[in-house]
């Protein structure tokens, strides 16, 4: 919990508001997240955006870029964060779309991939990240430690 209280200290002190789209972490990161005391000063929301439909229907995310780069894609994550920050009305957003397994991995996009997103109105940027794990509970952990990192990095 020691990243995302530092990340809270920043947003409330640069009076920056917060909106997360997660996939592959469940809600984890919005978990994280609420669990600081006071984090409505600075936190919108978050939503789980776990099918394809949710992604287009709430986040604006284009059918056409998922059926292109796939729903675990930069491109995909980027469209996620823009679209949880104006939906959110947020300063910033960040977002995460991943494999956790231990199925639904292949040899192009294995378990243990995962592109991140961060979206103010000033950059955006992604990340791609392949961690080594098998284990779905202790992906979703890293994953969501590896968005705080991206979060921290970007503001």
């Amino acid at each position: 919990m020691k990243e995302e209280k530092r990340i809270a200290k920043i947003l409330v002190k640069k009076k920056l508001t917060l909106a997360v789209a997660e996939s592959c972490t469940g809600g984890l990161i919005s978990d994280r997240i609420t669990n600081i005391s006071g984090s409505s000063k600075f936190f919108k929301g978050g939503v789980i955006a776990y099918s394809n439909d949710i992604k287009t229907s709430f986040l604006n995310v284009p059918k056409t870029v998922i059926k292109k780069h796939g729903a675990v894609s930069g491109q995909v994550a980027r469209s996620m964060a823009k679209g949880a920050r104006k939906a959110m009305n947020a300063d910033i957003a960040v977002s995460i779309t991943g494999i956790t397994g231990p199925t639904g991995g292949t040899k192009v996009k294995p378990v243990g991939l995962a592109y991140m997103a961060f979206s103010s109105e000033q950059k955006g940027s992604s990340r791609k990240i392949l961690l080594k794990k098998n284990d779905r509970i202790e992906l979703k952990n890293q994953f969501t430690q590896a968005v705080f990192k991206l979060i921290s990095d970007n503001i």
